[in-house]
């Protein structure tokens, strides 16, 4: 967020509030995956890096009343008492605050109101990470409000807990945590059950990310990546009955998985196929990653794609068309979708050198070939959240 956008928030909240004393800012930013994707929900890994794309909260505590936070991204008030939070039907946004607080709550921190302006640049529904952020954000306010002290894999097991139990989106822990443990030119490689994670070289002198949004989404996303959960515990379970120790498809090595082939269905094995490779991808990208062998990183995303859209079956035509027009330019090294699947973004590793000529040349393809104009964003790799004075 740039220097002018900062001042006048604080402009608008000392307008709004009367004055800017004692005025505190919270920033968490968003993120995009690099590689490991459906991996989360079976136990596996991921790689994502925060983006230079961020929410705000600027806020300052108050002895008592509600907590009263103005939204400038959707020009809407929120209040609500700290001792009866309910579910905002009005106003989705609202609900990852009141969900943090109420999980802050429930796990026994005490917590003071604050009045706030809330305002964010990351862009909403690109599949960059922005609820979590909201959440991130409001979590470190409510922390710094109250004088509380909480460890930064705790917050984000509240923030994600918010999420799940609150608002009512089963997410996993990635978007939080990331957002919480990043730091600036490093990329994260995070274990989804036990939660440690490596900070990894992402020398952005030499490569920038650039994510490119399709501008569609099919309505299939939902009840698929519902089906595809189901079968990959399913699949996980039958292996586990022959194979002790196999809890989830974390557990399960290639050639495991060719061993219990004929414990599965055709779409069975393929569906686990996707996730026990992609696990082995992220494994051999943080390899990549420390060496700076950026080609090989960008091989492993190229294989992403392909196995997301044969095995996984989570891409659409939007998306293969956006990376099919990646993969001809100059300057990439990688492109594969990113996210849930089914439209949303794809995720390119590009020269620095090339990127901006990259995106006009992806953006005029996409144009031409899918009659839709899409929102293209290049980022470097940031640091994770924080919360202080201005």
């Amino acid at each position: 967020m740039n220097h002018r956008t900062v001042q006048q928030m604080i402009e608008k909240f000392a307008r709004t509030f009367g004055s800017a004393d004692g005025l505190l800012c919270s920033r968490a930013p968003g993120r995009v995956n690099l590689l490991g994707e459906h991996t989360d929900y079976n136990g596996g890994f991921v790689l994502p890096m925060a983006v230079d794309r961020e929410v705000r909260f600027f806020f300052r505590p108050v002895d008592a009343g509600p907590v009263r936070v103005w939204s400038e991204n959707f020009g809407e008030w929120d209040e609500f008492d700290l001792d009866e939070i309910s579910f905002n039907l009005g106003q989705p946004w609202a609900n990852y605050v009141r969900g943090v607080a109420r999980a802050l709550l429930d796990a026994g921190r005490p917590l003071k109101p604050f009045e706030a302006i809330v305002y964010g640049d990351a862009p909403l529904g690109a599949g960059l990470g922005s609820s979590a952020a909201i959440e991130v954000a409001a979590g470190l306010a409510f922390c710094a409000a109250s004088a509380e002290s909480l460890d930064r894999t705790a917050l984000a097991l509240l923030c994600q807990k918010a999420e799940n139990d609150f608002v009512g989106v089963n997410c996993g822990i990635m978007d939080q945590f990331v957002s919480l443990r990043a730091r600036h030119e490093r990329a994260v490689m995070l274990d989804c059950r036990s939660l440690e994670f490596q900070l990894l070289p992402l020398d952005t002198a030499q490569v920038r990310v650039v994510v490119a949004n399709t501008m569609v989404y099919h309505e299939l996303a939902a009840s698929a990546y519902n089906q595809r959960r189901a079968t990959c515990e399913a699949a996980a379970a039958a292996i586990g009955r022959r194979e002790e120790g196999v809890t989830q498809l974390r557990d399960v090595s290639s050639d495991l998985l060719e061993a219990c082939r004929d414990l599965l269905d055709e779409p069975a094995y393929r569906r686990a196929r996707h996730v026990v490779t992609e696990d082995e991808r992220v494994c051999a990208g943080v390899a990549a990653l420390q060496a700076g062998d950026y080609p090989a990183f960008g091989e492993l995303m190229n294989a992403s794609h392909e196995s997301l859209d044969a095995d996984y079956e989570v891409s659409c035509e939007e998306l293969n068309v956006m990376v099919e027009i990646s993969r001809r330019q100059s300057g990439v090294l990688g492109a594969r979708m990113t996210g849930a699947g089914f439209g949303g973004c794809t995720v390119n590793l590009v020269e620095r050198a090339e990127a901006g000529r990259f995106a006009d040349a992806l953006a005029s393809g996409y144009r031409a070939a899918a009659g839709i104009e899409p929102e293209l964003y290049e980022f470097g790799a940031v640091r994770g959240a924080e919360v202080g004075p201005l």
